[in-house]
């Protein structure tokens, strides 16, 4: 079985991967399509420490193969999207509705995978950079047929994080003003996020100048390429910031752009020790620095709403997907994703 393999030294595209069958409450998926998204590369490059050898990938689709006992939810020959979320489903949080705060889906990998005879860990309990693999159930959630797979990948993490993060997180409001520092895949999807949330001036901000028709496509009423200028386009400043760079200069940016009331939120994975610093000052007037993890998404509600605004023409997918890639090309999607010269690059197993 093909699949992505970080080894703690390089990456590789292997074909010799065995994956076990699916236990109780668990989904074999034969995947479709994977996005890559720079989660994937900071694993490689250390900025997310994770044990190793590992299976990489996060934000897959495809069809459903085989379930273990007590899954009714989905069945053989199902399309489904996967999210990350790997919820107990059973504690206080996932009681609450808040399955991104569930401590059974954090920190915990586990080992679905073997290469000769040897346990290779799962990324994000995911890995949909192979061409099978196992989730639990809550995880697989059932798409149309109609959606295109390679599209329908890109729900499950950067649809989950962007516009989660708008409407379940800082749930922006008719009227409000939004900037969003980098428009990536995660930026582009803050974009439309605001854009459905009804969000009035929606202003992005990206040093590459060539994003520009691209952001404003997915809901930007203005475009930048310096922070410098926001208060040239929002005096007052904005309701809600939303860094999606990963550097702490760019938080410190988005938190001084605030309005009174206004709620900066930090989507960028900068490294885990990194600080950010800002004027303590610059909060009094009721203003907020929020973290957010995965959009504060419940995945089994958020992904068939998504979804279902795909296909009413709300929600742009396919605009996201700038290449597609047979999975042995892995290394020319990295070099496209880290030269910006892609929204979302989506590796493919022939089935989508």
């Amino acid at each position: 079985m093909r699949g992505v393999l970080f080894d703690g030294r390089r990456t590789e595209v292997v074909d010799d991967l065995e994956v076990r069958d699916p236990g109780p409450g668990e989904v074999r998926v034969a995947i479709s399509a994977a996005g890559l998204c720079h989660s994937d590369l900071s694993v490689v490059d250390g900025t997310i420490p994770f044990p190793v050898p590992v299976v990489l990938g996060h934000e897959g689709a495809g069809v459903v193969e085989a379930v273990g006992a007590g899954v009714s939810h989905v069945r053989p020959g199902d399309h489904v999207a996967l999210s990350t979320l790997a919820n107990c489903g059973a504690c206080a949080e996932c009681d609450r509705g808040r399955p991104t705060m569930c401590r059974q889906a954090i920190g915990r990998p586990g080992q679905p995978f073997t290469r000769d005879g040897r346990p290779v860990f799962q990324f994000a309990s995911n890995s949909a950079f192979a061409e099978r693999t196992v989730v639990k159930a809550v995880q697989a959630v059932r798409i149309s047929k109609d959606i295109p797979l390679t599209s329908a990948a890109l729900i499950g993490c950067g649809v989950l994080t962007g516009v989660g993060a708008v409407l379940n997180r800082a749930k922006v409001d008719r009227g409000d003003s939004v900037l969003v520092i980098g428009t990536g895949g995660i930026g582009l999807n803050v974009l439309q996020g605001a854009r459905i949330a009804g969000a009035l001036r929606i202003v992005a901000v990206d040093a590459n100048p060539a994003k520009e028709a691209v952001a404003r496509q997915f809901g930007a009423t203005h475009f930048l390429t310096s922070v410098q200028g926001v208060r040239d386009v929002l005096p007052t400043g904005a309701d809600h910031a939303f860094e999606c760079v990963g550097r702490v200069e760019l938080v410190r940016a988005a938190i001084d752009s605030l309005d009174r009331h206004g709620q900066a939120v930090l989507l960028g994975v900068p490294p885990a020790t990194a600080e950010a610093s800002f004027l303590v000052s610059s909060l009094y007037l009721d203003k907020s620095v929020l973290g957010c993890r995965y959009g504060s998404s419940r995945p089994q509600r958020d992904i068939p709403l998504y979804a279902e605004l795909y296909r009413e023409g709300r929600l742009l997918l396919d605009e996201l997907v700038t290449e597609t890639y047979p999975v042995e090309d892995f290394e020319k999607a990295v070099a496209d994703a880290e030269a910006g010269r892609v929204a979302r690059g989506v590796l493919t197993f022939g089935r989508a």
